[in-house]
């Protein structure tokens, strides 16, 4: 299963919401806060993982390999 972007996170709360529409600013505020760390989060997260598998492999190679790593982790983008 992939990880859950910040992006996809937000899209699943609004989705709810919309539904419901009980959420007051004052939660919206706080889901953004969310998404917000969520995306910081991931980033250094997959920054840190591309580096350590970089270690193994060539600069072209590794460079390479990013999408491809982006991908597993988080799934194809696009839909």
């Amino acid at each position: 299963m992939s990880k859950q972007t910040a992006t996809e996170y937000l899209i699943q709360e609004i989705k709810n919401d919309s539904l419901v529409q009980a959420k007051s600013t004052q939660e919206w505020n706080e889901i953004f806060k969310k998404a917000k760390q969520m995306e910081r989060d991931n980033k250094i997260e997959f920054a840190k993982k591309c580096l350590d598998k970089g270690l193994d492999l060539d600069i072209r190679t590794a460079y390479s390999k990013v999408e491809q790593y982006y991908e597993q982790t988080y799934g194809k983008t696009g839909g």
